[in-house]
């Protein structure tokens, strides 16, 4: 596999969110806004690039008894790592995510491409996973948070683009969450399925 495809894959072929659909609590649950799924995508991403280098790393010194354990040992500590930066630089953000943040350590993305690719894998292309599927959890929850944004209060990232009046509050709720995942999941889906024709 050539390591663009590695790169692609995640944001397109095997986007976690609008097609392998993983992770669905931190993207219903933190969506709210784009900033705030942008937010979390990128807590996310580093923690699955980083996690995904030291585990292709140390895949050959880990028994296979203790594998999981030790991938979650992996992944606890950066998203520690995460946690404190978040909350010394954006504080802010920080406390809007809220418990989603440590919750990183359990994300099945992250614990999925870890046994499935890192573990099996070189350095240079399990970081390129790491990268594009990061890329695409940070796409995917920035665009479902900037569609809620938008219909539930009229703004994005923060920029009121109509009056707040006007927006349909559901959005904003979690069963707005569902309706937008929806409807963005069918468009991506039509998109790439006409693409790869």
């Amino acid at each position: 596999m050539s390591k663009l495809s590695i790169l692609t894959k995640g944001i397109i072929k095997e986007n976690p969110t609008f097609v392998l659909i993983l992770g669905m609590c931190p993207t219903l649950g933190t969506t709210t806004s784009a900033v705030n799924g942008l937010g979390m995508g990128v807590a996310t991403m580093f923690v699955l690039i980083m996690s995904n280098i030291v585990i292709s790393l140390i895949k050959n010194l880990v028994p296979g008894k203790v594998r999981i354990p030790a991938f979650i040992v992996v992944i606890a500590s950066f998203v520690t790592v995460i946690e404190l930066l978040m909350k010394a630089y954006v504080p802010s953000l920080y406390e809007t995510l809220g418990v989603f943040i440590p919750l990183i350590v359990v994300n099945c993305i992250i614990l999925g491409r870890a046994e499935a690719f890192a573990s099996k894998n070189g350095v240079l292309d399990s970081a390129l996973d790491g990268v594009g599927i990061g890329l695409g959890f940070t796409l995917s929850l920035t665009l479902l948070g900037a569609v809620r944004e938008l219909l539930g209060t009229g703004a994005i990232f923060g920029q009121q683009l109509f009056n707040a009046d006007n927006g349909i509050l559901i959005f904003v709720l979690a069963p707005g969450a569902f309706i937008a995942l929806g409807y963005l999941m069918v468009i991506f889906n039509k998109l790439t399925a006409k693409l790869n024709k």
